[in-house]
Formats: structure tokens, sequence, C-alpha cells
């Protein structure tokens, strides 16, 4: 059973686990979000593919959420040490990871190949495909500005509120080589409990992605990333209230018109969910604590998807 995920960081990377987990090798295709790239202390850096790569490879650190279990942090103490930039978290272990990938883009390999390659050194059967090798990156418009996707989430603490969402280079873009083909030969499409504007929207943004989903022959099934009307972590509620008006599964599915023929709810906000969207809801318990949990959340998303076919 092939099955395309839209992914972007922390939680799509627990829900791409288990997902893994229960596919057969080779039958996942991740299709990360770019917009959050971004260059520190002159190294590429690729959050979201990193989240997904670390968690799939069971390198994760389960407790801080993002980054490398067991990472120290003597690099970056030198370089604010030496006067570099250090307010961007990396860490000693993901440092290598970043010399790699840097090294062979500036020899002129695209992000897609480098991340296969990273991929296979992990010892991955999934496949891991960027949503473009071209540069995508994302601005928030705030009343105090515009900023790019790191330093609005991570230097300036999301603190300020989101007005609007620029994809800059989304409109010249190309999908990566193999995501349209893994879209052509799924049998499910799914959407991650990620952050719609900042994690799902900048791959939609890429031409032909939206297109090719909607075109879709098979069921797409999606997982609202809100517990309860509210975020399990970071600012998406408030964005949520903000851009959309409200954090119902209506909402949710409202982000992604055209896209879903279900969406996966958690229980808490099965009340709320009253077919006010046109898609079926599917209720269930949706917080993955952990690798078991992210399991069970990715064996009703599969269930969805083939009782929609059957």
């Amino acid at each position: 059973m092939n099955v395309v995920l839209l992914c972007g960081g922390v939680g799509g990377a627990k829900l791409a686990a288990g997902l893994h987990d229960l596919l057969a090798p080779g039958e996942l295709t991740v299709v990360g979000n770019v917009g959050d790239d971004l260059e520190v202390l002159g190294l590429h850096v690729s959050p979201d593919l990193d989240s997904v790569l670390y968690g799939l490879a069971g390198l994760n650190d389960p407790e801080r959420g993002w980054g490398r279990a067991g990472e120290s942090w003597q690099a970056l103490e030198s370089a604010r040490g030496w006067g570099g930039e250090g307010w961007f978290m990396l860490g000693d272990l993901d440092l290598g990871l970043h010399l790699t990938r840097s090294q062979a883009l500036r020899n002129g390999e695209p992000l897609s190949v480098v991340t296969a390659r990273l991929a296979l050194a992990a010892g991955l059967a999934s496949r891991l495909l960027p949503a473009t090798d071209d540069p995508v990156r994302t601005h928030l418009v705030t009343p105090q500005g515009t900023f790019a996707f790191q330093e609005w989430f991570v230097a300036r603490a999301h603190e300020d509120e989101v007005d609007s969402l620029v994809y800059e280079g989304a409109v010249t873009s190309r999908p990566a080589p193999g995501v349209l083909d893994a879209l052509a030969a799924a049998a499910a499409i799914v959407i991650a409990p990620s952050n719609p504007f900042v994690s799902i929207h900048p791959i939609l943004a890429v031409p032909g992605i939206r297109a090719a989903i909607e075109a879709r022959s098979v069921r797409s099934i999606g997982v609202s990333p809100l517990i309860g009307g509210r975020a399990v972590r970071g600012p998406l509620d408030r964005m949520m209230q903000r851009l959309v008006g409200g954090t119902s599964p209506a909402h949710v599915a409202a982000c992604y018109k055209g896209l879903l023929d279900a969406l996966v709810i958690d229980r808490a906000d099965g009340p709320a969910a009253a077919n006010e969207a046109n898609v079926a809801m599917v209720a269930t318990d949706t917080l993955m604590s952990d690798r078991d949990a992210a399991r069970r959340l990715a064996q009703t998303t599969l269930e969805a998807a083939m009782e929609a076919q059957s």
C-alpha cells in the first residue's frame, strides 16, 4: 500500500514514524516542507526534513521534541564565544548532518539527491523527498514587520501575531523529482498534523502539488494538529483564530479545501465537529505521546483511508 505523507516538523515526524512502522519497506513516501530552511553559520539547515529523518531513524530526542538524542552544544558555544550567531540551536551531532548536506549542495547536488543519500545512510527504506529542490522560504507578515520563519519562530519566540504569509520563490519553483510520481501512484494521501500555514501550505504552494491532490483518484486523509481546539505546542491555535476565525475541526478542514475526504480529529473535538465541514470526521486519540501512540494514530488514519474507498 503506497502512502504519501505531506509533512512538516515535530508533529508530522511523529506520524511519519508511526506510518513507517506499519507499512512495508518502501511503501511510505514523505514529502517534506522546505519553507523553514535557512543558513546558519554558513551551513544549510533543513529543520523539517531533519526532524522526519531523525524521527524515522529513531535518532530524535523525544523529550525535547526536536534535534538528536544525546546532543551536546560545545561547537555552538564556541561559535558564540568567537562572536558568531548563536540564536539557532545547532547541536554537535546535528552539525555533522549539516556539514555533509552543505558540502554536497555547494558541489551542485540538488537537495532531493542529498536527502535521499542521508536517508540511505540512516538505513531507511521509506522515501524522504523535499517538496522542491528550489528555494521556497516562508515569511510571516505581522504588525511588527515581515520576518523569515525561523526569525519569527525562534529568535522572536513566535510572539508576534500573524496577519498573512508569503511563500517566497514558490511561484517559480518545481516539485522535486519523484513527488508528482509518488502522488500519482499513491493508494492513499495523508496530510500530517502539522501547522497548515507554515508546514503544509508551503508544500501546496509548489506548482503542481495541490493540483495533483485535487485530481486524485484515491482518498486523502488529514490529521488535525489540534486537541480540544488547542495546539499541543506552538502558536497554531492563535494563528487559526486570527487567520481563519476559529479552531474547530471545520476550521482545520477549511485550511485544506478541496484536498480532504476525511479528517482524523481528537475525541476532545468530537462534539464540535457536527458536520460543519464537508468532510467525514473520524474521532480518536491523537496525542502521540510515544511511538506506540503514533502507530495507533497511523493505524486509524490508514483505516480511514481504506474505509473511504470501500
